[in-house]
């Protein structure tokens, strides 16, 4: 994909639903007993891999678009999956749909693409087993694919070495299984979707700080939700409209929970111009309406406990920092090298290609804004949020070309085209 620079993104967009969410309402529906109808669902290929995971265990589901009808099943009521489970890129489906297949009564395995079989799960399978489990790598690299023998499972309290949402969700759907309380605490506090849905689904879940447990003997009731706009792919909107002279985006229905609007702050910190308008919950998960418009930028620190409300932001924070004035400091985000590529290594060699100033550290990177910055042949190795960030960054330097662009549909389908609805 070729990328010419912008004279300003004007008008309104409606953000596709958030791809956290979407997983979560599919699973918990198909757990649920009745019908879970869900809107603004996103059908991208990490979201659709979930759908036909849960097909193949006898899920009954109507998708249309963006409509979506899950004829529940009950929490025993999965059937013994005719072939592998194909989860393609999506690490969230393998390791959510990982502590629900550790309960069930019959065996599985799963696997995915390249990209996801390179991905660590054994931090999911140590848990598992502890819980009484049985989550075998298949290869013993700790890695996909999965052999899964269903057992009973027992809850244990557990302390997770990092603080993921994906391992803190496998951990309590497994929990739904268990003869006693699962208790998650983490280091920091990972994007709580999980824990918001199953309450309103009718789990017996509490949440205090960085403590979350689950106590097992619940009926699941099927609902409606709707999914507010994935805050991740506002991201590159926001940032549009912040580095893009004579721009002004309106983005409706954005997810805020405060386990996600890490991008808000930095954007605040930088001195970047966001406003939220029309602010409101829908169950369980808050929204806003984002107003961006064009500010000069100033570097920051980022870390601590502010990483795991923005680690998928992160690409495209590099690049905000690129062109910001002043150093930006990114710490903790080591995590970064265990996503669909080692987004460390490739955020450093893209924006240097660009000519930015920037150092990898060991579990992050240091910025130094304002280098004469020039398009470049963009390396994406297929990951999504690489090729949207350096797409904005195309639009303020021009001469961009992005490799393996198609890659956007994981999370983000019409990504370019969005883009060009709102160029002048």
């Amino acid at each position: 994909m070729k990328i010419d620079a912008s004279r300003g993104l004007r008008g309104r967009l409606t953000i596709p639903g958030d791809k956290s969410v979407s997983h979560r309402a599919v699973m918990i529906g198909a757990l649920a007993e009745g019908t879970t109808r869900v809107s603004h669902f996103l059908p991208s290929a990490d979201c659709l891999s979930t759908i036909d995971c849960m097909r193949r265990m006898g899920v009954a589901i109507e998708h249309d678009g963006e409509s979506l009808t899950v004829h529940g099943v009950g929490l025993h009521g999965l059937t013994k999956p005719d072939s592998t489970l194909n989860a393609g890129n999506s690490g969230t489906t393998t390791r959510l749909l990982s502590g629900i297949l550790a309960g069930q009564a019959f065996d599985s395995r799963i696997t995915g693409d390249a990209s996801l079989t390179s991905r660590p799960m054994k931090r999911i399978i140590t848990p598992l087993t502890k819980m009484g489990g049985s989550v075998i790598s298949e290869n013993g690299s700790g890695c996909a694919p999965l052999l899964i023998s269903g057992r009973p499972l027992t809850g244990i309290t557990y302390r997770t070495p990092v603080a993921s949402a994906q391992i803190k969700s496998c951990l309590l759907l497994a929990g739904l299984y268990a003869d006693s309380p699962t208790t998650v605490i983490e280091p920091a506090l990972s994007r709580d979707h999980s824990e918001r849905m199953l309450k309103v689904f009718g789990a017996d879940i509490t949440s205090s700080g960085t403590t979350a447990v689950i106590r097992p003997g619940q009926t699941l009731r099927g609902c409606d939700i709707h999914v507010p706009g994935d805050i991740s792919s506002a991201a590159y909107f926001l940032a549009a409209g912040l580095l893009v002279p004579g721009s002004e985006i309106r983005l409706d229905h954005v997810g805020t929970n405060a386990t996600r609007d890490g991008i808000l702050r930095v954007i605040k910190a930088m001195g970047g111009d966001v406003i939220c308008l029309d602010s409101r919950g829908e169950e369980g998960e808050p929204s806003a309406d984002l107003l961006v418009r064009p500010g000069r930028l100033t570097g920051t620190t980022i870390g601590g406990s502010l990483i795991p409300t923005l680690i998928d932001e992160l690409p495209m924070i590099a690049v905000m920092a690129a062109f910001a004035d002043g150093e930006t400091v990114i710490t903790d985000a080591a995590e970064l090298k265990v996503k669909e590529t080692d987004r460390l290594m490739l955020i450093t060699e893209n924006l240097t290609r660009m000519g930015a100033d920037i150092t990898a550290t060991d579990n992050g990177m240091i910025i130094r804004g304002g280098c004469p910055l020039h398009g470049a042949v963009i390396e994406t190795l297929g990951d999504h949020r690489m090729a949207m960030a350096f797409a904005v960054a195309g639009l303020v330097t021009g001469d961009m070309t992005i490799r393996d662009a198609a890659c956007v549909d994981v999370s983000f389908p019409g990504f370019f085209e969005a883009l060009k609805s709102l160029s002048l």
